[in-house]
């Protein structure tokens, strides 16, 4: 639905216009209209973890249609039934609508061939990925090795940073540390914004929330995850941060027992030097486990936070008597992720026309551009400029009489319809 306002209101065209200049001095100027145009088929990723957002009819689909583009989609293993299922619906959604043959293709297969043979097709002109960063980077190399360069927008890995300033935390750590351990392990903690890294400065305040956080994830049930796959890599990256030298793990979930697959949810404290000589400690560890790191100072926690790599989130819990330090941290996280919130978790992405869901890599493979939000369209576009074109030759949105109605810049003003 939001894409489908996204197309009638037409503000994704860009539509610009520079009308003629015949008399200008010392030479004229021809008559320049811009609007944007698809950039041609999309190949797209269901995501293992998102069996509809992120799959057969989610956000890349949406955002890659709504711009113009046939879309084919390679089904993840992980859900073939709902990936068939969500497929023919779109399919008969085509054929009732009139919709050319091809404007949507489902592709199902085991293994890696079929992905990189499509990437590699050169009737592909862009890729959307949802994945781990091995998946992503190994997409961008078969992108890049083509004849034709293609751009591949990959969402891969993110820890996503929670910095407890101190008036906050000595407020209502016991409150935070419950909102923290809800978030860690929400959906078995699956989500590609699970706030993987918690960074305060040390003293009693923290140690308070790090006692109530281990008392509230050792209350966790263990969840099923949604893959064999997903539950080996993440007892995987649990043991790797866990035999780490400094790191110590102060909390765990409940057992699984005898159920199959089933995440275990993890706390780990360390300190911010360890973390500063520790690469590792930046991995994700894609499941309901978090790394508490203890700073000596604000100078400390802003060195630790110009260290860390491209997030797609970042979140602040201050009071208005943190807004000083709140200040010097923020551009260090301008630039280093896509969405700084306050005073809540990042698990939870709003659709809307103001979401970013991207950041700098390894977040993402393009931090410009957004997997999620009205502005995802802008991914599968490109555009045209029409120098002294016939009025009847013209894009619809760039004619004089303007007959879909698109609001357009006409020689710097904005016109309404």
């Amino acid at each position: 639905r939001l894409f489908a306002q996204v197309v009638r209101d037409g503000h994704f065209l860009r539509a610009t216009i520079d009308t003629a200049q015949p008399e200008r001095q010392p030479a004229p100027r021809a008559d320049l209209r811009l609007a944007k145009i698809p950039l041609g088929p999309v190949a797209v990723f269901g995501a293992s973890n998102f069996p509809l957002a992120f799959s057969v009819a989610g956000g890349d689909t949406a955002s890659a249609l709504a711009a113009g583009a046939p879309v084919i989609v390679k089904a993840h293993s992980a859900h073939l039934g709902t990936s068939e299922l969500v497929g023919r619906a779109i399919q008969k959604a085509a054929e009732r609508l009139d919709m050319p043959e091809g404007v949507f293709s489902l592709l199902i297969g085991a293994g890696r061939d079929i992905g990189e043979a499509l990437v590699a097709h050169p009737g592909i002109k862009a890729v959307g990925f949802t994945g781990s960063r091995q998946g992503g980077l190994a997409l961008l190399r078969i992108a890049n090795s083509r004849h034709e360069p293609i751009p591949v927008y990959a969402e891969m890995s993110s820890i996503n940073p929670v910095f407890l300033l101190p008036r906050a935390l000595s407020a209502r750590a016991e409150a935070l540390a419950q909102g923290f351990a809800d978030s860690l392990t929400m959906g078995a903690g699956q989500f590609c914004t699970n706030p993987g890294l918690v960074l305060a400065i040390d003293g009693p305040d923290l140690q308070r929330f790090v006692t109530a956080a281990g008392k509230a994830l050792s209350a966790k049930a263990a969840q099923t995850m949604l893959t064999p796959g997903i539950h080996a890599a993440y007892e995987s990256g649990r043991a790797q941060v866990g035999a780490l030298e400094g790191v110590e793990r102060v909390a765990s979930g409940a057992q699984a027992g005898g159920q199959a697959n089933a995440a275990q949810a993890a706390l780990y404290v360390t300190d911010a030097q360890r973390l500063l000589r520790t690469p590792e400690l930046q991995a994700e560890m894609f499941g309901p486990a978090s790394v508490v790191v203890k700073a000596r100072s604000l100078d400390e926690l802003l060195q630790v936070a110009d260290l860390l790599e491209g997030q797609l989130t970042a979140t602040l819990h201050l009071d208005e008597g943190d807004h000083s330090a709140a200040r010097r941290l923020l551009p260090v996280l301008e630039r280093k992720c896509g969405r700084i919130l306050a005073n809540g978790f990042p698990t939870g992405v709003e659709v809307c026309h103001a979401m970013v869901h991207g950041g700098p890599f390894p977040a993402t493979s393009n931090a410009m551009y957004s997997s999620v939000g009205s502005s995802a369209i802008d991914r599968f576009l490109r555009p045209v400029c029409y120098q002294d074109i016939a009025d009847e030759l013209l894009p619809a949105a760039l004619q004089q009489a303007n007959p879909q109605g698109v609001w357009r810049l006409v020689d710097g003003a904005m016109e309404q319809p």
